[in-house]
Formats: structure tokens, C-alpha cells, sequence
């Protein structure tokens, strides 16, 4: 999907619940819940965007089940599978200092704290222990190879510039 500055993604529609319209969510917030918190959505499919309003939702089993103002069959709520959820980045709460989301960082021009340029941040992935950020090479890189690195704070990740556009790193080009 090709995000808008002003929006984020926070879930996707991936299935029906039972046959009176109901939804099963995949959440990208955390707690998984808190999807909840933000009861007007805009639903993106292949490029058409459509306003949700959330009458409902809960924790259902390892994951969120919604009931849609509007959708109130199995067929209307089949017709939302596959949608990404977006909300405007404003109405995101504030973080404490030195905390950011993942749309913050994602376009970060990636650099070592030697000022080798390694790419930018495509994507993060979620793993188990740790985020990854996934760098992929850019104008000027040293090289265009796509590179995991761990985004663990203070150790491997120095510091992050907003306003510059540029995280530094401790890590080896040639890893």
C-alpha cells in the first residue's frame, strides 16, 4: 500500500466472524487490543479508501473480532477481507522521549558511527527477542545488498534523528 505522511497502519481486516457481519482483525498495535482505541478507521483496498466506524470489538481467542457500523451480514463483512486499517498519525498518543513507531523510522537514511551510509529502513520486522530493521540499499549506499539489523537501542542503534533523517549505528558493512 502505498502510505500517505499523515496516516498509519494499524491492522488489517483478514476474515468473517460468524454470519451476522462481524470481522476478525489483525492488529499491528501493542497490545493487540488497543486497535480498539480507534473507533473511526479508513479502510485501503487497492488503491479505494472507505470510512469505518467500530460499533464493537473484543479479544477474541489470540486475536480481535469487530462488529462495523454498516455490515451486518457475512456477505458485506466477506467484502472488507484483505483491507488495511489506517488512522490519522495524529491521533497516535505521544511517546516518552527516545521511543518511536515503526512509520517514524521506516525512510531513515541508515549509517555507521563511522559515517558509512548502508541504506535506508524499508521495513521492521517483529521477532521474539527483538524489532528488526530491514535496510535496504540507496543513492550513495555503499553498497545496494538489503541488511537485518537489530534495532536494540544504546547497543546497536546510537541514536536517531527525525529532523535529519538519519539513524547511526554500530554495526559492520560487511555483515
Amino acid at each position: 500500500m502505498a502510505q500517505r505522511s499523515d496516516e498509519t497502519v494499524i491492522g488489517r481486516i483478514t476474515s468473517v466472524f460468524g454470519v451476522k457481519g462481524w470481522v476478525k482483525v489483525y492488529s499491528y498495535t501493542d497490545p493487540i487490543d488497543g486497535i480498539l482505541n480507534y473507533p473511526k478507521w479508513t479502510a485501503v483496498f487497492e488503491g479505494r479508501r472507505s470510512a469505518l466506524d467500530v460499533l464493537e470489538g473484543k479479544r477474541h481467542g489470540p486475536g480481535i473480532i469487530v462488529q462495523l457500523k454498516g455490515v451486518s451480514d457475512r456477505d458485506q463483512a466477506k467484502a472488507l477481507c484483505g483491507v488495511e486499517i489506517v488512522v490519522p498519525t495524529a491521533s497516535l498518543p505521544a511517546l516518552p522521549e527516545g521511543e518511536y513507531y515503526w512509520y517514524q523510522l521506516e525512510g531513515l537514511r541508515v549509517e555507521t558511527l563511522e559515517g558509512v551510509l548502508l541504506g535506508q529502513v524499508s521495513h521492521l520486522l517483529e521477532t521474539g527477542s527483538n524489532d528488526v530493521l530491514v535496510v535496504k540499499g540507496c543513492d550513495g549506499s555503499v553498497d545496494q545488498r538489503e541488511r537485518l539489523i537489530p534495532y536494540i537501542p544504546d547497543d546497536v542503534v546510537k541514536s536517531v534523528s527525525l529532523d535529519d533523517g538519519r539513524m547511526m549505528v554500530d554495526w559492520d558493512p560487511e555483515f
